[in-house]
């Protein structure tokens, strides 16, 4: 068997799918296994194919594989859609009591369980998940007991009466498959005594946003970035903030304007369409140099295109949505823990250079849940860097003839001193007009060029004083080059050992800015072969990375709304490279 273990469940929406995924995540996790998951799921609050999946490991899983070791099967659907991941090994647990005739695939072991029945007996025939999770303790020889702790966070709120029956709908599951099968292929998962925590991307973000000491998050609910402001709800209040649910994007961007500008560490939270919306008041921020963190959790698009599917559509509108030339940062997590730390980096070059910043995230990151040791959210090593915030024993220097105030004054790094609200001799004004140093209106020519190029100039000077740098993995003296950004690192890390396994040597390059970015031509000279891999159907990065280099690079694109596999992106490269040798 392999050394991790693929389990899953399927059905239609509404039947518990996630709740029950997350319940034996959490289980695993708490018994000291590595677990990363991958959902599957319609844009619907009913009916539709959804699916839950689990890769646990006692070693570190970054990535979802092409392979099926347990099925949970609640619909004959759940089992067309996984037959290309099912294998000679694999086990299908069903119910066969139920109105459909289950259709196993030859090869493949089918455990028919009376979900339905057992549950009932246990107090509701809610529970028939639960009963299956109990069958798959049992195949995967994982001790029961440790479901137990899981079952009590997940239903402790609702009375001992029901986490028991729960316990016991799980244990039932289990007595039924020990009592009728005892052939079954065996799968053994171990427990180790590690301490591990379980989160998702979009809930690292909200986790970061408290660490990097933000105060104020309005947001409109959309998939998949909905989850950042559930995280933060009822979190954020502990350390004086505020969570706001607006009526829609541009009120959203509107109130996190609104409260940077007067001193509060602020941060909007939305998907392609919102961000479209947003657009407008992105082009203030920057006019009135006002810091402000946009998270943009992508899916696929145009439009309303696939909510709940996977893409990296959105670079091009980070790096040039909004009419005029608006400069920015974008910053692209690529992993959950990222998540956290370039939220809080986010939040400092945010105020360091007055400019709002592109959190730009993606489905796959927001919904992976993955675990990690609690030292990785390190809350007392994040430092807070508010930037030039001056007071009224350094204001003085920032005053004109008149002792008023510059809010915009012509700084040679580019930033502007910043005055809180209340700070004597601070008061001042700012308007998405062209201004000038006082914050004014203004059409004078000179004034107009002075402060686009003072704008401007910030980036300049991050560039200087900050690291906009890569990571690497591989073998560094490889004549082939992969490159990529954002939540595609986990796959391509993982599929550089299937790749060594057929011979062929990779250098992998993980970018995690994009605007700046890290020069590469260095990189990209060196090779021989150089190919980009993003889900994107443009190649909107590759498009970059070609301007910068002046070279033209091979590409992997996936755009099917479905997240990169490790192995399958092995192949891919190692199609892409076989093509090159053909041509």
């Amino acid at each position: 068997m392999a050394d991790d273990l693929n389990w899953a469940i399927g059905g239609e929406a509404g039947d518990g799918i996630a709740s029950t995924g997350k319940i034996f995540a959490q289980a695993l996790s708490r018994a000291g296994r590595h677990v990363f998951t991958s959902k599957d799921f319609a844009s619907r609050i009913r009916g539709g194919y959804t699916a839950y999946k689990i890769r646990t490991s006692t070693d570190r899983v970054q990535s979802v594989v092409d392979r099926l070791d347990i099925l949970v099967a609640l619909t004959q659907r759940t089992i067309d859609e996984n037959l290309d991941e099912l294998h000679d090994d694999s086990i299908v647990i069903y119910d066969g009591e139920r109105s459909w005739d289950a259709e196993i695939p030859e090869g493949v072991t089918g455990v028919d369980v009376p979900l339905k029945s057992l549950a009932e007996d246990a107090g509701g025939a809610i529970m028939r998940n639960i009963v299956a999770l109990g069958a798959a303790c049992e195949i995967a020889s994982f001790p029961i007991e440790n479901l137990d702790e899981s079952l009590e966070k997940r239903f402790a709120s609702k009375g001992e009466k029901l986490v028991e029956n729960n316990k016991q709908a799980a244990r039932l599951g289990q007595e039924y498959v020990q009592e009728n099968y005892d052939d079954l292929p065996e799968y053994s998962l171990d427990t180790t005594d590690e301490d591990y925590v379980l989160l998702n991307g979009d809930e690292a973000i909200g986790m970061g946003a408290i660490a990097a000491g933000c105060r104020f998050y309005s947001g409109y609910p959309i998939t998949p970035a909905t989850d950042v402001m559930e995280y933060l709800t009822g979190r954020i209040d502990k350390y004086g903030g505020h969570v706001v649910q607006a009526e829609d994007e541009l009120s959203a961007i509107n109130m996190a304007l609104g409260a940077a500008r007067s001193g509060a560490r602020a941060m909007t939270a939305t998907s392609g369409p919102g961000i479209d919306l947003m657009t407008e008041t992105f082009g203030l921020v920057a006019t009135s140099e006002t810091p402000l963190v946009i998270c943009d959790v992508m899916r696929s698009g145009p439009s309303t295109g696939m909510p709940t599917k996977q893409e990296q559509g959105d670079l091009n509108m980070a790096l040039y949505g909004g009419h005029g030339e608006v400069p920015r940062f974008v910053v692209a997590p690529t992993t959950v823990a990222e998540c956290f730390q370039k939220t809080v980096e986010a939040f400092n070059l945010a105020e360091k250079y007055q400019l709002p910043v592109y959190l730009v995230a993606d489905l796959a990151l927001a919904v992976t849940e993955q675990t990690f040791r609690p030292e990785e959210f390190d809350m007392d090593a994040v430092e807070v860097d508010r930037g030039k915030v001056v007071d009224e024993d350094d204001i003085d220097q920032y005053l004109d003839e008149q002792d008023r105030f510059q809010p915009h004054y012509d700084a040679a790094d580019g930033v502007s001193p910043r005055a809180f609200p209340g700070t004597e001799g601070g008061a001042h004004m700012s308007t998405g007009l062209e201004h000038n140093e006082l914050g004014r209106r203004t059409e004078d020519t000179d004034e107009r060029v002075s402060q686009v190029d003072k704008r401007n100039r910030k980036v300049e000077t991050a560039k200087q004083e900050e690291e906009f740098d890569y990571r690497e993995f591989g073998d560094e003296d490889a004549d082939t080059l992969v490159i990529s950004w954002g939540s595609n690192e986990g796959a391509m890390v993982e599929a550089l050992e299937y790749l060594e396994d057929d011979g062929i040597d990779v250098r992998f390059i993980s970018v995690p800015y994009i605007f700046p970015r890290p020069d590469l031509s260095e990189e990209v000279e060196s090779a021989d072969d150089v190919i980009v891999v993003e889900c994107n159907e443009q190649g909107q990065f590759a498009d970059l990375l070609e301007h910068d280099t002046l070279t033209r690079l091979k590409r992997v694109n996936k755009y099917n709304g479905i997240r990169f596999k490790a192995d399958e992106l092995a192949d891919d490269i190692a199609a892409t490279l076989t093509e090159e040798i053909k041509a």
